[in-house]
């Protein structure tokens, strides 16, 4: 297939590589599963083991191990098959007789579960989908203020992974109180003493920093003993209690039990993470055992009254900023699936309890007392209708790799897209090498689905850090040190564009950095450490944008997401101005074919490649290509091969590329030859002229797939059928079906053509005599059948591309009911047309007003003609000049031969840019003299041309055109309905209305009102008087008249309708 040969690559004075290796991109989603199935599935069944029955004295029952199994088929069968990628879990269990004094053992089937591919994706009854990471607020403690009266008073909030919360607040009379799980307030000093500080002396002993008590702290720690009033340890307890069950009998006994139960392991849990987040903060011992221990304690809670003390006591204090990414957290697939087994293992364990007391003692087994429902219940669940569990978007490469690197602010747990306000939305300056500033939808979830940074990684904890080259003395070390968001605080950091010499030196005295955070200028002995690449901050999408520093934001955000929605081309072309990502960002979706080890292409075509091995130890290995296979966003995966035969490939070569990628660079649209130039009113409103050259070389040609789907059932009445001998049809329609009635590979479908011949048993009537000797002679023939094939569908075309069969008799599991399944998948090859939407990867975008014949372009001095017009008034209030180097430069690159590297910030100077197009032989400014194609004069203006590289988008005009005449009504209403999906009309409104009656077209809008909307009768009558060709009589009234002489009624209006006399 025909692709552009591989250009060398130019760099410019500025590119400096980046400080460490480009990351596994894909990583974070691999690890989390890997670490759920590892450790976190066996945590679970840790905590629930062992299970005793009510009384504790009949059975007990222990998970002692568990196992989960691979896969029966591969990817590839999974997704062909219609069948989830999944393994079996199963569990060891013990389960002890008490009373027996007997134990039995056995391995009982818990659930199928899910397994991850190998590029962090599920595939659930044959759709990839993507589980999509969380960003939500960590655990631990935060600190809070209020306003009372001017005055600002501190509190502060701990929140667990599971327990109870604690809110800490200061007010006005000096006192500070605690709410538990937002009930009624109480003095803080009443929960200390309930959680082990006796007396009042060991309180205040608590807050004494070395031998001194702090007169600040001694003071407010006295206004809260003396609101508390309570002398003893009881007191406390009845008093805490008494705020938490209001209305329950206190004793001090009861109280006790209810307040330590809050904070025991079972039923409290900081989580690591909170834990961490605590003892870093106030310096606390971050050893091993410091760290594992998950509950609260005394200690703990005076230290954080201790700090709002401060914090009340100190001037310019400031609360905690909860929208800054040191108090957020990323949930990653594992922890969020965890969180489902859990629940799922309540519920069993309830049932568990439940059983063990009614089942009988003597012959009672493991596989009596489990009922695994409720865990495959929550599991199903979980990857069918959690909003993270998202249908895996495929439109390209690049659209994959973005989606598994998606962090969602919204789910279960998180935000909701109505009460998430501006600042939670907002860019915040801790989000700098973590998560991308530009890269989020347009809509209402801006701000609020937001994309990894490139280099950004996420530790054990959930947070998210970003990797720094050390500086010393103002030398680039290259020891990398990965930082999360709250330790950069405390750090100068240069940015990855300052000059250095070849041994990592820094050349100049003075250098931009982010002083703690602020931008600002330092000496370069005092920068600390050094950003690792100039796109550290961006994620893949916005990094693949040349000349990102001289876009607009907004626009380089519509970039950002446009390339995600560029539908692959046919004849795939890599860019001339490339960023130098492209290549990088494609290896970890595991859509191309990488060499896994060294070796001799020792045979090649179109379905496999043979890789023969250098050794004895490595013989041949095979890999086999996928050809045109349907994916979820209707395009096709379809696998190139790259070498030929004899070449030798080293480990990690790429063998095949994937639809969207040229040599494993992403590309994802093609090198055109443009001009910035007004042309007759055409490019109004950003609207794009385009030469039919294009159409004739196939330029932005796509295949587009569509599955259809006929489904076989046994009904009351009798099986259906699938023939080719389907009632009522010409032999001309039959044409290619097979015996079975079903379409065959290769032909060329239109709509209304059958794919499936299907005839499905009438309802049996009372039969005449003569019909009843009918039957009784031809015995079943004459039996009602309707006609219920399977057709094209309304303004689809294409051609057969698959057919598959499940059936019973084949040995396919299909639901109850169904007898068969055929799918039938068509493909159809799109010319680029008039109303298609191109666009550039700057936010240029717009829809083909024109295809013009080549003859009629401008074209240049030596007779080239143009292949794209683009508005210049597109520009300059847009600010997205990107787009005008990248053309200069692109004009340059295609004569001189070379692929043109330019990173975010680190690219070509506008020097450079003129030099290269010196050297091309064209003017320094890239403006040429253009001739008009259809008169031949020239315009009076040199004109901006050059090569741009542009995007077909999936909004494609075949997908959006619709027509209608007379067509379906509503029920409810009778009036037609809307949409293309249902085949629906233009909606004839009030504007519309004004506009007919000021034309004076009063038979016209009657008709519109009436026969044509939701007159039932008349619409039926004119229909007769039509057939019978008789005079059309007068409309009625139309249905939505009587609905508001109803609503008249409802206000007690007595409406009476006369008819005018004709006179």
């Amino acid at each position: 297939m025909h692709t552009i040969a591989k250009r060398p690559k130019k760099y410019f004075s500025r590119y400096k590589k980046p400080l460490v290796e480009f990351p596994n991109l894909i990583e974070a989603q691999v690890k989390s599963f890997k670490w759920l199935v590892e450790q976190g599935i066996g945590e679970v069944f840790k905590e629930f083991s062992p299970i005793a029955d009510y009384s504790a004295k009949k059975f007990q029952l222990e998970f002692t191990s568990f196992s989960l199994s691979e896969s029966k088929h591969d990817e590839s069968y999974s997704k062909i098959n219609k069948l989830s990628y999944h393994g079996l879990l199963k569990a060891r269990v013990k389960l002890t007789n008490k009373i027996l004094g007997t134990m039995k053992e056995q391995e009982i089937f818990m659930s199928e579960f899910p397994l991850m591919t190998s590029h962090g994706t599920f595939i659930i009854n044959g759709v990839e989908r993507v589980i999509v990471p969380q960003l939500a607020r960590s655990f631990g403690v935060f600190f809070t203020e209020s306003e009372s009266k001017g005055n600002k008073y501190f509190g502060a909030k701990i929140i667990p992974a599971r327990g109870v919360w604690i809110e800490i607040e200061s007010e006005s009379d000096g006192a500070i109180y605690i709410r538990i799980d937002k009930k009624r307030k109480f003095p803080a000093t009443a929960l200390l003493r309930a959680m082990g500080y006796e007396n009042n002396e060991a309180i205040l002993k608590a807050f004494k920093s070395s031998s001194s008590l702090d007169p600040m702290f001694e003071e407010t720690i006295k206004i809260c003993l003396a609101k508390d009033g309570l002398k003893t340890l009881n007191d406390s307890y009845v008093e805490v209690y008494k705020r938490l069950r209001d209305g329950d009998m206190a004793t001090a006994e009861n109280a006790k039990e209810f307040i330590n139960s809050l904070f025991t392991p079972e039923r409290y849990d900081l989580s690591p993470v909170g834990r961490f987040r605590f003892n870093q903060r106030f310096l606390k011992p971050m050893d091993e055992a410091a760290l594992a221990r998950r509950t609260i304690s005394k200690e703990d809670l005076a230290t954080v009254i201790a700090h709002i003390i401060t914090l009340n006591n100190t001037p310019g204090s400031k609360s905690d900023d909860i929208d800054h990414l040191g108090q957020r957290r990323v949930r990653f697939v594992g922890e969020i699936l965890q969180q489902k087994v859990r629940t799922g293992m309540m519920q069993i364990k309830r049932n568990i309890q439940d059983r063990m007391s009614i089942i009988d003692v003597d012959t009672a087994l493991p596989i009596h007392i489990i009922n695994q429902r409720p865990l495959q219940a929550r599991i199903k669940e979980f990857f069918t209708t959690n909003q993270l569990s998202q249908f895996m978007a495929q439109e390209n490469v690049l659209y994959e790799i973005e989606h598994l690197r998606t962090l969602s602010a919204l789910g279960p747990g998180g935000l909701t897209r109505e009460r998430a306000g501006l600042e939670v939305r907002d860019v915040h300056p801790s989000h700098y090498g973590r998560v991308c500033p530009i890269h989020t939808p347009e809509g209402p979830n801006i701000g609020l689905i937001l994309h990894l940074s490139t280099y950004a990684k996420i530790n054990e904890f959930g947070i998210i850090e970003t990797p720094y080259v050390k500086v010393k003395n103002g030398k680039i070390t290259g020891e990398i040190t990965y930082l999360n968001a709250l330790e950069e605080e405390k750090y100068n950091i240069a940015h990855a564009g300052i000059p250095y010499d070849i041994h990592g030196k820094i050349t100049e005295e003075k250098v931009e950095a982010r002083i703690k955070t602020e931008p600002g200028a330092v000496s370069r002995n005092e920068v600390d450490f050094i950003d690792v690449a100039p796109n550290q901050a961006f994620s893949i999408a916005t990094s693949m944008i040349p000349f990102l520093e001289h876009n607009n934001a907004n626009r380089a955000l519509m970039g950002s997401n446009m390339q995600k929605q560029a539908v692959p081309c046919v004849l795939p072309e890599a860019p001339l101005v490339a960023t130098g990502m492209e290549e990088l960002a494609s290896r970890d979706v595991g859509r191309m074919v990488i060499a896994e080890e060294d070796g001799i292409v020792s045979y090649l075509d179109a379905k496999k490649i043979v890789i023969k091995g250098k050794t004895e130890k490595n013989p041949e290995k095979t890999y086999n290509l996928i050809n045109f296979m349907r994916n979820n966003n209707f395009a096709v995966f379809h696998q190139r091969p790259l070498v030929n035969v004899g070449d030798k490939v080293k480990k990690g070569d790429v063998l095949a590329d994937t639809s969207s990628t040229v040599g494993g660079q992403i590309s994802l649209g093609q090198n055109i030859f443009v001009a910035f130039l007004s042309w007759s009113g055409s490019t109004y409103e950003d609207a794009i002229i385009v030469s039919e050259r294009l159409v004739k070389k196939s330029k932005f040609t796509s295949v587009y797939v569509e599955e259809f789907t006929c489904v076989v059932r046994d009904t009351k009445l009798g099986p259906e059928i699938t023939t080719r001998d389907i009632p009522n049809v010409g032999e001309l329609k039959l044409k290619d079906l097979d015996e079975d009635g079903v379409v065959r590979i290769g032909a060329e479908v239109r709509e209304n053509d059958i794919l499936v011949g299907k005839i499905t048993p009438k309802g049996e009537t009372e039969l005449t005599p003569e019909e009843r000797l009918l039957r009784s002679i031809f015995a079943e023939k004459a039996r009602d059948v309707k006609d219920t094939s399977l057709r094209m569908e309304h303004g689809k075309r294409g051609r057969i591309i698959t057919v598959k069969v499940f059936s019973r008799d084949l040995g396919h599991m299909l639901e109850a009911g169904i007898i068969k399944k055929i799918v039938i998948e068509v493909a159809q090859i799109r010319n680029i047309s008039v109303g298609d939407k191109l666009s550039g990867r700057h936010g240029n975008k717009g829809v083909i007003s024109t295809i013009l014949p080549e003859e009629d372009m401008p074209y240049t001095m030596d007779g080239t003609p143009i292949d794209i017009i683009l508005s210049p008034l597109g520009v300059p209030s847009r600010m997205n000049l990107g787009q005008i180097l990248e053309m200069h430069l692109g004009m340059a690159a295609n004569s001189l031969g070379y692929q043109a590297i330019v990173p975010p910030f680190l690219g070509a100077k506008h020097e450079e840019i003129k030099e290269e197009l010196k050297k091309a032989g064209f003017p320094e400014n890239g403006k040429l003299k253009l001739f008009d194609g259809r008169t031949g004069e020239a315009f009076e203006q040199d004109v901006a041309v050059g090569y741009m590289y542009m995007l077909k988008l999936h909004h494609m005009v075949e997908d959006k055109i619709h027509m209608r005449s007379i067509g379906p009504y509503s029920l409810i209403t009778q009036q037609p309905l809307g949409g293309k999906a249902q085949g629906g009309g233009q909606r004839f409104g009030e504007m519309e209305v004004w506009a007919l009656e000021g034309y004076g077209a009063a038979y016209t809008l009657r008709e519109m009102l009436t026969i044509k909307s939701d007159d039932i009768l008349g619409r039926s009558a004119t229909f007769d008087s039509i057939i019978k060709n008789e005079k059309i009589r007068p409309p009625n009234s139309p249905a939505s008249f009587n609905v508001l002489l109803n609503y008249l009624r409802g206000l007690a209006l007595d409406v009476n309708l006369k008819k005018g006399e004709d006179k």
